[in-house]
C-alpha cells in the first residue's frame, strides 16, 4: 500500500481519501485526491469529522491524498488547485459551503478535475454539491427540546441565518410544546466562540434550560459551559455527550465521513454526475445521538417512531397533520 504524508508549502498535508486502482466514471483511475478545510481539523466538530472520513477512505482505498488546513480565501483557494493540479490530483473535497462560489469561478478552467464540496447551490459537469437535509435534523433535535424544557424557554445558537436546522429546530419545538418560547440567535461564524458564549450567558439569565448549540467550535464551549450550570443541550454534528455528560439530551450527528465514501463510490462507477445531490435519514447520513438517561423511554420511543415515518414517507410530524 502507499501510505505517506506529503507536505505542501505553508500548509499542514496529510492522508486520505478516494479510491485508487479502480476505474472512474469515465475509465479514468483514482489515484490522487485534495481537500480543502475552511479552518482546522483539531476542532472537536466539523472539521475533525471531515478529516476522521479522509483517514477512513485512504485506509479503506489506497490512495495519496494532498490535504490543506486554513483555506478561506479565493486567492487562497486559487494558490491551493493549481498546486493540487500540478501534481495530478483528480478530485478536490472543499469541506465547506464557502466552497460552493470559490470552486464555480475556476472549476471550468480545470475541466479533468472533479470538484466537491458540502452544502451549497452551485454545480457543473465537474462541480457536485453534497447536501445535508438539516431541516429535519433540527426539527426532531427540537421535538427533544420542547417536550424537555421545564422552563418553556429554550433556544439554538446558530452560525447563520440559511442553516435549515434553525427552522427545522423551531418547528420542532412548537410542535411539541406549543406553549413554549424559542430564543433563536446568530453568530456569523462557525466558530465565533466569544459571541456565541455571549449568547449563551443571555440565555441563562433568561432561564433557558435547553440550548441547541449548531455551530463548529463554539458549540463545544457552550456544551461544556451548560454541563457546569446544570443546563441541558443537544449536542451538534458529533456526539457531544463525551464532552456534556448527560446534560446533553441527544445529538444531531451528521456523517459526513460515511457521505464523502458514498459519494466517491458512486463518482467512480460513473453514478454521481455533476449536480446537486441532498442526503439525510433515509441514507443514514443524519442520525440521532444516545439519549441521555434524562430522557423518559417512552418520549426516545416517540422520537424513533416519527423518524421512521419520515424516511418511509418524506414527510415530518406536523406535515402529516396538515
Amino acid at each position: 500500500m502507499k501510505k505517506f504524508i506529503v507536505m505542501l508549502s505553508s500548509f499542514i498535508c496529510l492522508l486520505s481519501f478516494l479510491t485508487a486502482c479502480q476505474a472512474g466514471g469515465n475509465g479514468e483511475k483514482i489515484e490522487r485526491v485534495g481537500m480543502l478545510i475552511e479552518h482546522t481539523v483539531h476542532d472537536q466538530t466539523w472539521g475533525n469529522k471531515g478529516y476522521r472520513g479522509l483517514l477512513n477512505i485512504q485506509e479503506e482505498y489506497d490512495t495519496d491524498v494532498y490535504f490543506q488546513e486554513g483555506v478561506q480565501t479565493q486567492q487562497q483557494v486559487n494558490v491551493a488547485v493549481e498546486e493540487f493540479a500540478s501534481k495530478g490530483v483528480q478530485v478536490i473535497i472543499g469541506h465547506s459551503s464557502i466552497y460552493g462560489e470559490m470552486f464555480n469561478q475556476i472549476h471550468a478552467s480545470y475541466p479533468d478535475i472533479q470538484f466537491i464540496y458540502v452544502n451549497g447551490g452551485y454545480s457543473a459537469d465537474n462541480l457536485i454539491s453534497l447536501n445535508f437535509n438539516a431541516q429535519a435534523m433540527g426539527f426532531f433535535a427540537g421535538m427533544i427540546a420542547g417536550e424537555m424544557t421545564e422552563t418553556n424557554r429554550v433556544g439554538i445558537i446558530a452560525a447563520y441565518e440559511w442553516q435549515p436546522e434553525v427552522e427545522g429546530y423551531y418547528e420542532g419545538v412548537l410542535y411539541e410544546n406549543p406553549d413554549a418560547n424559542v430564543d433563536i440567535q446568530y453568530v456569523y461564524d462557525w466558530d465565533g466562540q466569544e459571541l456565541a458564549m455571549e449568547h449563551y450567558q443571555a440565555m441563562r439569565e433568561q432561564n433557558t434550560d435547553i440550548i441547541y448549540p449548531a455551530g463548529d467550535a463554539f458549540s463545544v464551549s457552550v456544551v461544556e459551559a451548560a454541563k457546569n450550570d446544570g443546563i441541558f443541550t443537544i449536542g451538534y454534528v458529533n456526539d457531544q455527550q463525551p464532552t456534556g455528560g448527560s446534560s446533553v439530551l441527544t445529538s444531531t450527528i451528521q456523517h459526513i465521513d460515511k457521505l464523502y465514501v458514498y459519494a466517491i463510490d458512486q463518482l467512480k462507477d460513473g453514478d454521481l454526475p455533476g449536480g446537486i445531490y441532498n442526503f439525510g435519514f433515509d441514507e443514514d447520513v443524519i442520525t440521532m445521538g444516545p439519549y441521555s438517561k434524562q430522557v423518559p423511554e417512552r418520549f426516545v420511543n416517540q422520537v424513533s417512531e416519527s423518524i421512521n415515518e419520515y424516511k418511509e414517507t418524506g414527510l415530518l410530524p406536523h406535515q402529516t397533520e396538515k
